[in-house]
């Protein structure tokens, strides 16, 4: 298989999974390094196929039905990344990403893609065992998470949680 075949089927293998990809699984199936698939994910991106990098690995996103979309302005100390993300998944929202303004490096956005209380989870065992900062700890718990969620109601639950937990900045 040549690269042109592999960056192909790469394409094709991604477009027809539910759930994403890890590029080291990709590569051993294509016999190849997982470098190999770094390189060519970029090139399909600079292509214009929307791969997105997730901490769980590669995804392309599906069009299906139509998501309602929203950009949130949070602020929580590291204690409450867990009930922060957990107050969105309850009502069936995604945390697509988080996003923090560096006043050296501009805009800094980090895709997370968490769905459930399972990847919520997931994500904090791995703040804690690589004893991680989260990006919110360089902006003094300032950030955005883009929220998708099916419908605009549920954005709305969503939007009146954080309200509640005191998480949504005040001017929101």
């Amino acid at each position: 298989m040549n690269a042109e075949e592999r960056r192909k089927y790469i394409e094709k293998l991604l477009r027809s999974c539910n759930t994403p990809k890890k590029g080291q699984d990709i590569a051993e199936e294509l016999n190849v390094t997982r470098q190999i698939i770094v390189k060519d994910v970029a090139i399909l991106r600079a292509r214009g196929a929307e791969i997105i990098a997730t901490p769980e690995g590669y995804l392309i996103p599906r069009d299906e039905n139509k998501k309602v979309e929203k950009i949130l302005p949070l602020c929580h100390d590291r204690d409450n990344i867990e009930d922060e993300l957990k107050a969105i998944v309850k009502y069936g929202g995604v945390i697509k990403d988080v996003i923090i303004e560096h006043p050296l490096y501009g805009e800094i956005k980090a895709m997370l893609m968490i769905k459930t209380l399972y990847d919520v989870e997931s994500f904090i065992n791995k703040v804690k065992q690589y004893d991680a900062e989260p990006l919110l700890a360089l902006t003094k718990g300032i950030h955005l998470h883009t929220i998708e969620a099916d419908t605009e109601e549920i954005i709305n639950k969503i939007v009146s949680e954080l309200k509640d937990r005191c998480y949504l900045v005040d001017e929101f």
